[in-house]
């Protein structure tokens, strides 16, 4: 599991585990509990740039961010080698 630490919203923490560029799990602290688990659960079986595609640059109300986009910058930012 790859642990992140978000900035700028409610989650304080994703893990998620990627094999074979293909998004496994994925676990939010925080934040939205019905919302995030959504989320998870929808992105897990993806592969990692259809879920970056699909959730960069979500908003959160009036902030700069949100978690589905914190998770896309926390996968954009997984080692090659990592995929």
């Amino acid at each position: 599991m790859t642990t992140y630490v978000p900035s700028g919203v409610c989650a304080t923490k994703i893990e998620f585990l990627v094999e074979d560029n293909i998004v496994k799990k994925i676990q939010f602290q925080s934040g939205c509990s019905g919302n995030l688990q959504g989320v998870s659960r929808l992105a897990e079986g993806m592969k990692v740039e259809e879920v970056i595609s699909k959730l960069k640059g979500i908003k959160c109300g009036d902030k700069a961010t949100s978690c589905p986009d914190q998770l896309a910058q926390a996968l954009t930012q997984l080692p090659k080698n990592q995929l």
